[in-house]
């Protein structure tokens, strides 16, 4: 194996717990290592005894060094950089991914001769005072900065960097390989079924899609609301839901299976992710969840205020709306409906571009 070939990646979030960063970390380590890369990956321990991560990590064609949480945040910050200056010695590139792995990578002052690299996804962009200075900082040591959407590579524009490329976030339906594309002949167009799969928080949009259904209902009697993900604010949007009438349309799945999320996902007629920027500046950076439904023929409808502009070919994989208009919302839900079948087709071509082994290359070229 080159030496130039060993790459250290840090990453703030690793499965088998959630997170975007974590699925993203993961891929991308798997197919450098596939690509003839040796890879070492450095994480936290999320987990309370560490059992889960501990036989997620012992299937993997790499090594992961994982970090447990203190209550005392600082001895969790120092045994990640005490870990971290033990390993980068042994690597000869550096990727970090995620708020506080891009602190201890941009900052490290005795890294000056490493190839450095940085991905950003969003929200670790949209810090305030002391934070953002401190990221912006650390922005301006790396030798490439990855953006996983043009929306992103947006949110550095003042830093004035001529070193960003952007790579957008790949989708590897390896669970769900064996599963037929939609049926565009077998769908109810005249009532859809609407899905939304992400943690349900106040980013994810899941509350807009919800202030929209009463228009929806009136024009779409039937129309049905599958919510899927971690019920972090579930109960809050169920009050909504019932002021405004509309519990009946709606169905909370929680946290489910791969197979469950196939079948449920299957069963609709339109991916929605209305995502709003949050008032302590969390946005959406991509929405890989609406490329992983394109693939097996789901149409999407996002908003037109985050990354999600370059998950979504307006117009041709799905429509772009103000997340809070609601009759945009409506006229999007009716365009593809009444234009389904193209919709759906070119979803799935739509979504080929982003398959892993194509996103890798870009990896691979950026670095070599």
């Amino acid at each position: 194996m080159s030496s130039f070939k060993k790459i250290l990646i840090i990453t703030s979030e690793f499965p088998p717990q959630p997170g975007g960063i974590g699925n993203h970390a993961y891929n991308l380590a798997t197919q450098l290592q596939l690509n003839g890369y040796k890879v070492t990956l450095l994480t936290d321990l999320r987990s309370k005894k560490g059992v889960e991560e501990q036989q997620f990590d012992a299937k993997l064609p790499f090594k992961v060094v994982r970090i447990k949480r203190y209550k005392i945040s600082v001895n969790t910050y120092l045994k990640r950089i005490f870990k971290y200056r033990s390993l980068v010695t042994k690597n000869t590139m550096v990727l970090a991914s995620g708020k506080f792995s891009l602190w201890m990578v941009g900052l490290d002052p005795l890294l000056k001769n490493k190839n450095k690299y940085a991905v950003i996804h969003g929200s670790e962009l949209n810090l305030k005072g002391f934070n953002k200075k401190i990221t912006n900082n650390a922005l301006l040591n790396f030798k490439k900065v990855i953006a996983v959407s043009n929306f992103t590579k947006s949110l550095v524009t003042d830093l004035k960097l001529s070193n960003v490329t952007v790579i957008p976030n790949g989708f590897n339906l390896e669970n769900s390989s064996n599963e037929k594309p939609i049926d565009k002949g077998s769908k109810d167009l005249e009532n859809p079924i609407l899905i939304t799969v992400g943690n349900v928080t106040e980013r994810k949009g899941q509350l807009n899609v919800i202030k929209a259904l009463p228009l929806l209902k009136e024009e779409y009697p039937k129309i049905h609301y599958h919510i899927v993900g971690i019920p972090t604010i579930q109960q809050e949007l169920e009050l909504v839901a019932e002021k405004l009438n509309v519990a009946d349309h709606i169905t909370f799945h929680g946290l489910v299976t791969e197979q469950k999320k196939q079948q449920l996902l299957q069963e609709s007629t339109i991916f929605v992710m209305l995502s709003t920027k949050t008032a302590t500046g969390d946005v959406e950076g991509f929405g890989i969840a609406i490329i992983e439904a394109n693939a097996i023929g789901l149409p999407a409808i996002g908003s037109n205020t985050s990354g999600i502009v370059d998950a979504i070919n307006n117009g041709v994989s799905g429509k772009l709306v103000d997340p809070t208009n609601k009759e945009a919302i409506l006229n999007a839900v009716t365009e593809i409906s009444n234009n389904y079948k193209n919709y759906s087709i070119n979803a799935t071509a739509w979504s080929t571009q982003f398959k892993w082994e194509v996103i890798i290359k870009k990896y691979v070229k950026t670095f070599e």
